[in-house]
């Protein structure tokens, strides 16, 4: 949720440079590109995105498809591909994913390559805001989203490890769907595990990382392991920026400069759960204003509408605290169980998007259901702070993780 600009600190100056570097020139060069290109379809209208006939009989986690890209549509030193693979959605639908492995040209002789599950925030209402379609090199501004996340991607690159990066708002781009999200990035590891290329193998190590949106779904994954993804086995997570108090979340917002995050939520969530009576909510402009959109990225709409207000689309006072939203918000609220795996949380004191509030109380949830833990408050301004100044502390946790080097149960926060 919200926005990012480029990571911060990283294990060396010397390291930092050439991740900076590496990442300004791709992100610059990517930001000054033609509008469109007419060799690479949106996913609406790419054959490969399509569900096969058989999509039901296959498990969840079969790889269904593959194709190799060039990432961004560059000529960069990575090895890159696209799966499709078959996942359940929040309703138990089959439903397609399609997630991006990318693995760097240097070699590993560690053993398997560690693999990094990367949940870019999608923060959208259409796939054209996917993080595949900006990998194929998609020329929209729907892509920034997944360019805003190339310093925290090259940086894990330079480290050796391979990523896989699913589009797990799925083919209806359900934002905010957190049993829907969790699922599909489960299927992604598996995908990418059993495809086993460029040195990732079925027994590769293997974290998770997100931040905003993207530790919304990394968190809900970690959540519904056990349950739902037995064989996947996560070494360590690192989240930062974390989505809890959704309601919380879109009243912070609600009336200031990113205002359009509040009317995603609210949209999101609307058409999520039709059957909520969140639609008899909105007034006619409301309903205008979520057809008008029905494509739209949180990039689009925080822009467009600074300064609005919710009930300005609603035809009762106070949406944000009716009881009606916040029952379809606790539905995909994070915290209902403590994920079985080492985590590492993030979280700025200062938070101008996400209250820090919810974030402490999440801790205290998973701490108090036996989580093992460390979480920062930390000091960084604002959310965009946060994500650069606390990229190096959950970069070396997951390195310690694929290290194999233990972590001392409970939790510790500072």
């Amino acid at each position: 949720m919200g926005f990012r600009w480029l990571a911060g600190a990283h294990a060396s100056r010397r390291r930092t440079g050439v991740v900076l570097s590496v990442a300004i020139a791709m992100v610059l060069g990517l930001l000054s590109a033609q509008p469109t290109r007419a060799d690479v379809r949106t996913p609406d209208d790419d054959p490969f995105y399509a569900a096969p006939a058989d999509l039901a009989a296959q498990p969840d986690g079969a790889v269904l498809g593959t194709r190799s890209i060039d990432v961004f549509g560059l000529p960069l030193p990575i090895s890159a591909w696209q799966l499709r693979y078959r996942t359940t959605d929040s309703v138990d639908r089959p439903i397609v994913g399609v997630a991006t492995v990318l693995v760097p040209t240097t070699s590993w002789d560690k053993g398997p390559r560690p693999l990094l599950s990367y949940q870019v925030p999608e923060d959208s209402l259409g796939t054209r805001c996917s993080p595949s379609f900006a990998f194929s090199g998609g020329r929209d501004p729907g892509v920034v989203n997944t360019l805003l996340d190339v310093p925290f991607m090259t940086a894990a690159l330079l480290r050796g490890w391979g990523l896989v990066v699913s589009d797990y708002e799925g083919p209806y781009s359900r934002f905010l769907d957190g049993p829907g999200a969790g699922r599909s990035v489960l299927d992604g590891v598996r995908a990418a595990l059993s495809f086993a290329h460029g040195g990732v193998q079925a027994t590769s190590p293997v974290g998770a990382w997100g931040y905003s949106g993207g530790a919304f779904a990394t968190l809900w994954a970690a959540q519904m392991r056990a349950t739902y993804a037995p064989q996947v086995r996560f070494a360590g997570i690192s989240t930062g920026g974390v989505p809890a108090d959704l309601p919380a979340i879109a009243r912070r917002v609600d009336g200031g400069v990113q205002a359009g995050l509040a009317l995603l939520i609210v949209m999101a969530l609307t058409r999520n759960h039709p059957e909520s009576g969140l639609s008899g909510m909105l007034n006619d402009r409301g309903r205008a204003f979520l057809a008008a959109n029905a494509t739209a990225c949180g990039s689009d709409l925080v822009p467009q509408n600074v300064n609005a207000h919710v009930d300005d689309y609603t035809n009762e006072p106070n949406l944000l605290d009716s009881k009606v939203f916040r029952n379809v918000a606790a539905a995909n609220e994070l915290g209902v169980n403590a994920p079985d795996v080492p985590l590492y949380m993030y979280h700025s004191n200062s938070d101008d998007v996400i209250p820090v509030a919810g974030f402490s109380a999440l801790v205290d949830r998973y701490c108090a259901s036996g989580a093992t833990l460390t979480a920062i408050h930390s000091p960084f301004p604002t959310h965009n702070g946060a994500a650069a100044g606390e990229a190096l502390g959950g970069m070396n946790f997951l390195a310690d993780r694929f290290a194999g080097r233990p972590v001392t149960p409970g939790c510790t926060i500072r």
